[in-house]
């Protein structure tokens, strides 16, 4: 297999040994039998006028984290039957994979947003990473919410742990049942906000010498915003915010990007990489504060008609977001004690971190 590439260059275009853009948005990592495999939405024909949001969730391979060949869908789409929660026009997000050992299955979670605000999860099972999954559950509330964007997580001893946003009011950590399939009922609430975009969501979690990370980003739909990084002594806390983990970027918004998942690169003695999505690669010119104006008068109970009818419109001059052509930002993570700090660089190497 040629090698079209030998280095990561966050934010520019990222194709597979095939030539095709990577359709794995939302994303995770995982290092299985030797090899990395990467997965995440297929946005490949997601077209709004279609109503299409999504194509099921794809998989590659790769053997040096730079060069990845799609192994294709491994969550098809069910596109004859239009009650499916994997529908093409379902609002299907971020697929998260992880692996029971006592029941030896791949557990995969999917968030699904509903036209009536509210969100939920779909749970399937395989034998293998790849495929083929089957549905266990569908339109399942955790602990009776409305769940957004999450991370799954396990411990050493083999128990798990789910961090979703409860929409949109906090941060919600809650203990997995032993086949990771639903919550036991058991959760923690954290970093509470009143409203958008300051809610947090996409959370990450991570280890790191004992301590537990979550790096989140603020709610604004596609449009970037600061992150924010939270460290805690265990799995439910309570976690201590440390602030926007990107100093340098004058921007407020992330170098552009949300990031969906942070990988611990095996064998590297402290490299963890930062996994974004760059969604909308064609506003990097809209400022963070267009949006935040937007939100605190649309959420503000004293706005007055004319203040929401004067930020609406400003609003609507944002670009529309292509999904299908969101580009990915892999960026390294630099600690200073606890701190985590992300530095932008224009290309970078796994081989240059011990």
């Amino acid at each position: 297999m040629e090698k079209r590439y030998n280095s990561i260059r966050p934010g520019q275009i990222w194709l597979d040994t095939k030539g095709e853009r990577i359709q794995a948005h939302g994303g995770s990592l995982t290092y299985l039998d030797g090899a990395y495999y990467w997965y995440g939405e297929n946005k490949e024909f997601t077209d709004p006028e279609k109503n299409i949001w999504h194509w099921g969730v794809r998989c590659y391979r790769s053997d040096d984290l730079y060069n990845w060949e799609d192994l294709g869908l491994i969550i098809p789409p069910e596109p004859d039957d239009p009650e499916s929660s994997i529908h093409p026009s379902s609002y299907m997000d971020r697929p998260h994979i992880i692996y029971n050992k006592k029941t030896k299955k791949f557990v995969c979670w999917l968030k699904i947003m509903h036209r009536d605000g509210t969100q939920s999860e779909t749970v399937l099972t395989a034998d293998k990473l790849t495929g083929p999954y089957t549905k266990v559950r569908e339109g399942l509330y955790p602990l009776d919410m409305s769940a957004g964007d999450f991370d799954l997580a396990v411990a050493d001893d083999g128990k798990a742990y789910y961090y979703f946003e409860r929409v949109h009011s906090e941060t919600i950590c809650a203990d997995l049942t032993a086949d990771y399939t639903d919550v036991t009922g058991y959760y923690s609430t954290h970093f509470p906000h009143s409203h958008p975009p300051y809610v947090r969501e996409a959370t990450a979690h991570f280890l790191r010498k004992g301590k537990h990370y979550l790096i989140t980003s603020g709610t604004s739909g596609y449009l970037p915003n600061p992150s924010e990084v939270a460290v805690a002594d265990t799995w439910h806390g309570p976690y201590t915010v440390q602030g926007d983990p990107h100093p340098g970027d004058k921007s407020r918004t992330s170098y552009h990007s949300q990031i969906s998942s942070v990988f611990k690169v095996p064998g590297k003695k402290d490299l963890y990489i930062a996994c974004a999505d760059r969604w909308m690669p064609n506003a990097m010119d809209v400022p963070y504060e267009l949006y935040e104006r937007f939100f605190n008068v649309m959420f503000d109970p004293d706005s007055t008609e004319e203040q929401r009818a004067a930020v609406q419109k400003e609003y609507a001059t944002i670009p529309k977001e292509k999904t299908k052509e969101a580009d990915y930002v892999w960026l390294p993570l630099r600690f200073n004690g606890e701190k985590v700090i992300i530095d932008w660089l224009d290309e970078w190497k796994t081989e240059d971190y011990e």
